[in-house]
């Protein structure tokens, strides 16, 4: 019986040796990196984001076509109730005109009676009734007074204000899966424990029948046993809920198979910070400053509607059987069109947009005043974290001698066997600890680096 409890006791301080073993891992676990992927190409509101992108790309492509020829092809055909003609008075006139030149031309006296084997010519319609035409029209803004300049540029500030955002997303959609992949982590942790744990109880209960066969133990002692067997049983199927838990929140965020998430095997590997001293701006921020930029010029784009806009229009007819006496085959001219009063419309509009910049100023400021607090948490929180696993580890060692102090006392009837079981009870807190303060100082580093600003190349990196 003592050989069995010595190597019980062996069991325990190995693997209380490897869990405490812990690897200065600088880059992040191949399926973690993956899920990461995963998760980020499944997000719908990274996709909605896209989206967005795409829009202000158009929007822009919009702006700059105002300064595009716009070539427009027409065709009708039109039947008026008659003819437009001159009236009586004016066509006499022009017959008589007619008469005149004919005499001119051919030498007779304007007095003289005009020559009846001479035809005259008759007077045209002003418009026909029945009406054919094709034409085309050109319309070309030459200058838009900076209006299409200024919305360009905001339409691109825009879109650039979409990508840091989504790009502020992706970090915190790596965060959570890296979060609920430690959780499964220290899962699979806390469950090596409670195995280790179940494998001295059921040593301990073969022990305790045969003393009480021998008579050297009571049944009080196996009800003990059996008690502290349930209430493994319970923490053990605690941890099977919270695995099921994880697993199906990790196939709602990455769209992988609980059958292949249920093969991960993660493991809680110390996270070092070895970029304590770099800094770079975060997404979130740009994407504000893009935001204010984009409403600067949006601001400008709506009062440069007081600068005069230059514009060419044209015109050509490519039927002139049907057209009237006044209208011409072509035209070509080059027009200026100045908005002096708008009813304050275009001022307005601009002061609106300035206060909405001013607005995002203020985010700004305020994010950065945040960031700056986050950043002192995380490294006091990273600080405290480490601090607790060193603690952590001395109450392990700590446990483990107690635990070996009361097990020889058990073995030579000095202690009952409820020490032994507190004993075993502190030494598995410890071990749960442990694993804890391994989960807590991975998310302390993660919270860092994302306050940083870095997280992106940390769980980008090859």
């Amino acid at each position: 019986m003592q050989l069995k409890l010595n190597k019980i006791v062996l069991i325990y301080i190995i693997i209380t040796t490897l869990n405490a073993t812990v690897s200065n891992a600088q880059e992040l676990d191949p399926a973690l990196k993956y899920l990461i992927q995963k998760a980020v190409d499944k997000s719908h509101s990274l996709n909605i984001n896209q989206f967005e992108a795409e829009q202000a790309k158009v929007d822009a492509l919009l702006a700059k076509s105002a300064l595009l020829p716009k070539l427009t092809f027409n065709g009708s055909f039109t039947r008026l109730d008659d003819d437009i003609t001159f009236d009586s008075d004016t066509q006499n006139l022009l017959i008589s005109t007619q008469k005149l030149l004919v005499k001119e031309a051919i030498g007779i006296p304007f007095n003289a009676p005009f020559p009846e084997n001479i035809p005259l010519t008759d007077i045209p319609n002003l418009q026909d009734k029945n009406i054919l035409k094709s034409s085309v029209d050109l319309n070309w803004t030459l200058f838009s007074g900076l209006e299409v300049t200024n919305a360009v540029r905001a339409s691109e500030h825009k879109k650039t204000s979409i990508i840091y955002k989504g790009l502020a997303d992706k970090d915190k959609i790596a965060l959570k899966i890296i979060e609920y992949y430690d959780k499964l982590a220290l899962v699979y942790a806390s469950k090596k424990v409670i195995s280790t744990s179940k494998e001295y109880l059921d040593d301990q209960e073969y022990y305790i029948k045969k003393a009480i066969e021998n008579g050297l133990a009571t049944p009080i002692s196996r009800k003990k046993i059996e008690l502290a067997q349930q209430q493994l049983n319970g923490k053990e199927l605690e941890y099977d809920h919270n695995r099921v838990l994880i697993i199906e929140s990790l196939h709602q965020l990455t769209g992988e198979s609980k059958e292949r998430l249920m093969q991960l095997a993660p493991q809680l590997d110390s996270l070092e910070n070895s970029s304590s001293t770099s800094t770079e701006k975060r997404n979130e921020v740009k994407a504000l400053e893009e935001a204010e930029l984009a409403t600067l010029f949006k601001s400008k784009m709506e009062k440069s509607s007081y600068i005069p806009k230059l514009g060419l229009k044209g015109h050509y007819e490519f039927i002139e059987d049907d057209l009237s006496l006044l209208d011409p085959k072509w035209f070509l001219g080059v027009g200026v069109s100045w908005n002096v009063f708008d009813g304050f419309q275009a001022v307005l509009k601009s002061k609106k947009s300035m206060i909405e910049s001013q607005k995002y100023r203020e985010q700004i400021e305020e994010a950065e005043e945040m960031i700056d607090l986050s950043i002192i948490k995380a490294k006091l929180t990273l600080e405290s974290s480490i601090q607790n696993t060193k603690i952590v580890e001395k109450e392990i060692d700590l446990a483990n001698a107690t635990y070996t102090m009361v097990n020889k006392q058990y073995k030579n009837n000095l202690a009952t066997i409820t020490e032994v079981l507190d004993a075993l009870t502190d030494l598995e807190k410890a071990n749960f600890k442990l694993q804890e303060s391994y989960f807590d100082q991975r998310r302390a580093v993660t919270e860092l680096l994302h306050a940083k600003g870095i997280i992106t190349s940390f769980y980008n990196q090859n």
